[in-house]
């Protein structure tokens, strides 16, 4: 290792002060700026690793959270909280088994450390569940959960005075009522409930896994990105643009849960509008509809919080079926996440991809809704661990191999809500503003019209919600990792 000078040792100390500064007011990218900066002038000090690779994780960037937690633990063993960002790093990505190893280190080399032990003992916990639900799919894996249902048992009683079902059918005035039923903070009646849940899996089923929707010439229509829980946000979108109707389509492109305390409302109220306007109403898988995202980051705490722990596992034989894309006109290609790791991939090869399932970590499936696109050319490994990054020229590439004239994609916060890049190539579309309460983001929504398909961005501000905070049915564990 080339010796660090005392004074680029000096500097380095200084600038990682400021970046520490900037981290506590929640600065994360700057931060990350000046983490980098520090780290140009010394590469030798582990916690400088150490405060970037936590920054990272703040900005959901788990793969170069990862990378710099194992670079410090490469430069210093005995460096606890390289053990500790790397272990939030995996429980982010799902590898509950390698965060329970890091755990096991720290408490084996610190018997004394009862933090250590504490976050050992709680992860082991996880691991446990996981393994036992595992074998417990084994076991019952002849029949689903949907046929599990019996709505016959779930008797609507006298006293309940929420919306319902109109012979079993979702309906116009039934979705007006139901939000605002929501907005009122009251709930739906769990026979509806189930009732909407069945029938929505039976309707997804149906569809391909990518899903071509034809926009008539001169008719709106309107996309929109992650949603993440944030029901009034949800409502104010339908009262900027209007509610979706045959006459005003819509696509909501995965993310509708998680993170965000009002997940249950939102994907009930699209759930419903999927029902009553099948041909006119889309939703692309996120990559946030999976079992591992929800366990960690709110939904299925919050629908057990709800309702019940067999309507989270129904909840999860449905976001199975949901589609993985979306092509309008034969021309724009929209999905949550981003492109892929070999330039072969046509849109044939999406269409037949196998959708029911969790999504695996390599292959069309991950890459639709983990990658992001990254400034210059070629590809990168995901800042997210999950996934890739794409350049320019892959986008580019993509485009004229399949015919195409640009992508859509979400799964990225921007501060404006919305992002043009690779040339007018790559849109991003983020609809959460001010996501998780914190990050200051406007949200946007994207509309055009069939025939020139020309991205129109609108963008709105948060609007208040009642006082249940952002991450309020997270898996407890979360807070031990941050």
């Amino acid at each position: 290792m080339p010796q660090v000078t005392e004074e680029a040792a000096k500097r380095a100390e200084e600038i990682k002060n400021e970046a520490n500064e900037h981290f506590k007011k929640q600065q994360y990218e700057r931060a990350i700026e000046l983490y980098t900066a520090a780290i140009e002038l010394d590469d030798n000090t582990a916690i400088y690793y150490g405060n970037r690779s936590l920054a990272y994780l703040r900005t959901e960037c788990f793969g170069y959270a990862l990378e710099d937690a194992s670079k410090a633990l490469e430069l210093d063993k005995s460096y606890v909280k390289g053990y500790y960002r790397r272990a939030s790093a995996y429980m982010s990505l799902g590898k509950f088994k390698l965060a329970l190893k890091d755990y096991e280190t720290v408490s084996k080399t610190r018997p004394n450390d009862r933090d250590a032990r504490l976050k050992f003992q709680e992860c082991q916990k996880v691991v446990k569940m996981i393994m036992f639900q595992k074998a417990i799919a084994v076991e019952e894996n002849t029949k689903t959960v949907a046929q599990s249902i019996d709505l016959r048992s779930m008797v609507i009683e006298d006293d309940y005075e929420g919306p319902g079902l109109e012979e079993g059918m979702v309906t116009e005035n039934f979705m007006l009522e139901l939000m605002e039923h929501y907005k009122a903070q009251k709930k739906l009646h769990r026979h509806h409930a189930y009732k909407i849940l069945l029938d929505i899996k039976k309707q997804l089923m149906k569809l391909a896994t990518l899903v071509d929707v034809p926009i008539p010439d001169g008719t709106k229509f309107t996309v929109c990105g992650d949603i993440h829980g944030q029901f009034y946000d949800l409502m104010n979108i339908f009262k900027l643009n209007g509610l979706p109707s045959t006459t005003n389509p819509y696509l909501f492109n995965g993310d509708f849960v998680d993170r965000g305390s009002f997940s249950v409302e939102c994907i009930f109220v699209l759930f419903g509008f999927k029902l009553l306007y099948p041909d006119h109403f889309f939703m692309s898988r996120g990559n946030h509809e999976s079992v591992t995202m929800n366990q960690m980051y709110g939904f299925q705490g919050e629908v057990k919080a709800k309702y019940t722990a067999q309507m989270a596992d129904l909840f999860t034989e449905v976001y199975n079926w949901l589609p993985l894309a979306h092509c309008l006109n034969s021309r724009v290609l929209v999905m949550h996440g981003g492109l892929f790791s070999t330039d072969d991939v046509t849109l044939d090869d999406i269409r037949k991809t196998e959708r029911n399932r969790q999504p695996p970590e390599t292959g069309i499936m991950c890459e639709l809704l983990w990658s992001d696109p990254m400034p210059g050319k070629g590809r990168a490994p995901s800042k997210r661990g999950v996934g890739i990054q794409f350049g320019s020229d892959i986008t580019w590439n993509f485009l004229e191999k399949n015919n195409l004239e640009y992508i859509i994609r979400s799964h990225e916060v921007k501060s404006e809500g919305y992002e043009v890049t690779h040339g007018g190539n790559c849109i991003t579309v983020f609809s959460a503003p001010n996501y998780c309460d914190t990050m200051g983001n406007k949200g946007a929504f994207i509309t055009m019209t069939g025939g020139d398909l020309k991205p129109k961005f609108t963008t709105y501000e948060a609007v208040p919600h009642p006082p249940v905070k952002p991450m309020a049915y997270a898996n407890s564990i979360l807070s031990l990792f941050s």
